[in-house]
């Protein structure tokens, strides 16, 4: 059995052997892992034909996360080959959606009002678009781990697909359902597709660390994965659903946020098909393109933004971030000269992918305490001086008028 994935790069490049060999001399221990060095090495559709000669014909569930699109959606491409009926599925999550009384502005604790209601009309874009191909979005509601597990057993599963998501929770989630597939003899498929690079392989090409520079990064980087070509026609009928608590995409109310008011929200609607209009709109200015370059721009201008507010997009999966990329790449080639990294538009992706992989590769990250990469200021520990500095009361007028226009 092979188990070193930089010895397998550098052993199966340039040699005779065929997918169908490589597939069939490697552990499947960690499916992700033997995908993400497959990728690297094969044709896309070479992998897909495989797993459907693997998985046969049966039922696959495609759990949507992140990566709310169509368009570049490897998850979505290797649940739908070969399958009978496919359940495009939703789970909504209390962690991140279930109203939170203490919080400062309306939200939960983990998201703000603006950000739920952007998932939202994302679920109801993506919901259309999976109807136009024959589909729909199945939105149930609960643990995610505990509904997706219950779903499995209902269905009669034989293949599960979703977008490998490097956030702690979702790992954690992750490990659990995978457990229990794996467990009941379901192929279990989770693609690379949040970001530019697989942050497992840059971690492995860095000696087991992550790269702590930009320069680094970009420099054992390379170039990332072409986006797929593929496009869906259609799509595999839904089966049965059994006594699952199907229901379709919550309203804000419908969440509980009765009391929110309209001129609360942002002006910046959810969904794929509104990153992929906004993403035309940024293309069609080339010289704008080509000439980008942070920090230069007004970042105070809201009327017409500086940058391309496609964060947002980026950040639920709306858009693929290598179609972006290979689209900033087309308007490059057209252009006599353009901006670079890091100061660039494409540089701006890469620092994304940089900041998501040292996150990946460092324990606790999003904290100070045991985060070894983090700077431990002694903080002192006082509600009123936080409330203060809330609220634009420190007397500072420079941090004052930063909190009040926050």
């Amino acid at each position: 059995m092979f188990t070193n994935p930089m010895w397998l790069r550098k052993k199966l490049r340039g040699s005779p052997w065929t997918l169908n060999n490589f597939l069939h001399s490697i552990t499947w221990q960690n499916p992700h892992l033997t995908l993400a060095i497959a990728s690297n090495l094969f044709p896309f559709s070479s992998i897909i034909s495989f797993v459907t000669m693997l998985s046969g014909s049966g039922s696959s569930v495609m759990w949507f996360r992140k990566g709310l699109r169509i368009h570049d959606n490897p998850a979505l491409q290797l649940a739908s080959q070969g399958a009978s009926h496919l359940y495009p599925l939703f789970v909504v999550d209390p962690h991140y959606m279930e109203p939170d009384p203490t919080s400062f502005s309306p939200g939960s604790s983990r998201a703000g009002l603006n950000r739920i209601k952007f998932l939202l009309e994302s679920l109801v874009d993506l919901d259309l678009s999976l109807k136009n191909l024959g589909s729909r979005l199945l939105v149930l509601k609960g643990d995610p781990a505990e509904v997706l597990i219950r779903c499995l057993k209902e269905w009669n599963v034989r293949k599960l697909c979703f977008e490998y998501d490097t956030e702690p929770y979702y790992q954690a989630l992750d490990t659990k359902v995978k457990n229990f597939a794996l467990g009941a003899g379901i192929e279990v498929f989770s693609p690379v597709s949040h970001t530019l690079f697989n942050p497992t392989e840059i971690i492995e090409r860095n000696g087991g660390k992550p790269p702590l520079t930009y320069q680094s990064f970009t420099k054992i980087a390379g170039q990332p994965p072409p986006p797929l070509t593929i496009t869906h026609s259609s799509l595999p009928p839904i089966g049965i659903l059994g006594s699952c608590d199907i229901s379709e995409v919550p309203t804000i109310e419908d969440l509980g946020y009765g009391d929110a008011k309209q001129d609360e929200f942002s002006p910046f609607k959810g969904g794929e098909s509104e990153a992929l209009k906004r993403l035309a709109e940024c293309m069609k200015d080339k010289a704008w393109v080509a000439t980008f370059e942070k920090p230069k721009g007004n970042p105070s201008a809201f009327l017409k933004p500086a940058t391309t507010v496609l964060s947002p997009y980026l950040k639920f999966g709306c858009l693929s971030s290598r179609y972006f990329y290979r689209q900033i790449q087309d308007v490059y080639e057209t252009m006599p000269k353009h901006t670079s990294p890091p100061v660039s538009l494409l540089g701006q992706l890469l620092w994304r992918d940089f900041f998501y992989t040292v996150a990946f590769g460092t324990p606790n990250f999003d904290r100070m305490k045991d985060n070894k990469i983090c700077k431990q200021i002694p903080w002192k520990d006082d509600d009123k001086l936080l409330e203060a500095w809330r609220d634009g009361r420190t007397g500072f007028p420079w941090i004052d008028a930063i909190m009040v226009q926050v």
